[in-house]
């Protein structure tokens, strides 16, 4: 009787050194805590931002952790900051699509450069990256894609316009993708966050604080790695069997929506 079970080396499993998750806007805030989770679960993480630069002193040696400029508005970017991780460590077997811009204002006062940057970073920015990171997933039959939308997609927010629209369009875009893919065992989710402690939330003063907190059933922001607990769920195994899904995290805000 000979065993049938797979060998370490078998192309259906992920490698025993950690999957290699690319986290895009990972310099700082709730992608900087993603990539933190990751890391802590013993994967392989490559962050980009515009600059290239992360905040994370503490982030391991390049064997574990990359840093890499990248514009998703920019395609030959894009393909070079994937090119750079496939070179290091293989195909991206995970991809938290994070990156995102705000240009608010009053929609008569938005301009059409407002609107398309904002639509070109945070919508069609997360397309270029999924298309070339499900282009290699496929192939290995396997991965998983998080998008990072956000409650204001459902519920609004004055000036706007822009960011909410570029955020729910995620959410259609993310349910077409699963389909697509689903007979290769890759998976494609959305998490929703709410009012989360980044800088720019902070920049807008305690006054301003406390009256968002008082907008939400939970009673307080969000801290990032409360976001990226809820990205590392949809990446885990536990998750497996959840796809074309929308996981709210924003502590009741947007319930029933």
């Amino acid at each position: 009787m000979t065993d049938e079970s797979p060998s370490p080396t078998d192309p259906d499993l992920p490698p025993a050194d950690g999957r290699v998750v690319l986290v895009t806007g990972g310099s700082r805030g709730i992608g900087m805590a993603c990539a933190r989770w990751f890391l802590a679960h013993g994967d392989r993480v490559a962050v980009t931002s515009r600059s290239g630069v992360t905040e994370d002193e503490a982030a391991p040696g390049p064997d574990r952790f990359l840093s890499l400029a990248c514009d998703v508005t920019v395609q030959a970017q894009v393909d070079a900051a994937f090119a750079a991780v496939e070179e290091a460590w293989g195909p991206v077997e995970v991809l938290v699509a994070n990156a995102g811009v705000t240009r608010d204002t009053l929609v008569l006062r938005m301009s059409e450069d407002a609107w398309s940057e904002v639509i070109d970073t945070n919508l069609t920015g997360v397309f270029r990256v999924a298309k070339r990171a499900l282009a290699k997933m496929i192939r290995l039959r396997r991965g998983r894609v998080i998008m990072v939308s956000s409650v204001g997609a459902f519920i609004g927010s004055v000036g706007q316009a822009n960011y909410a629209a570029s955020k729910a369009g995620l959410v259609g875009m993310a349910r077409s993708m699963a389909r697509e893919v689903a007979s290769r065992s890759i998976t494609v989710n959305v998490v929703a966050p709410g009012l989360v402690e980044t800088n720019m939330l902070a920049a807008l003063g305690e006054e301003h604080m406390r009256a968002f907190e008082a907008q939400v059933p939970l009673g307080r922001v969000a801290r990032p790695e409360e976001i990226a607990e809820a990205v590392g769920f949809l990446a885990s195994d536990g998750a497996g069997y959840v796809t074309g899904a929308v996981l709210p995290v924003d502590g009741g805000l947007a319930m029933g929506m």
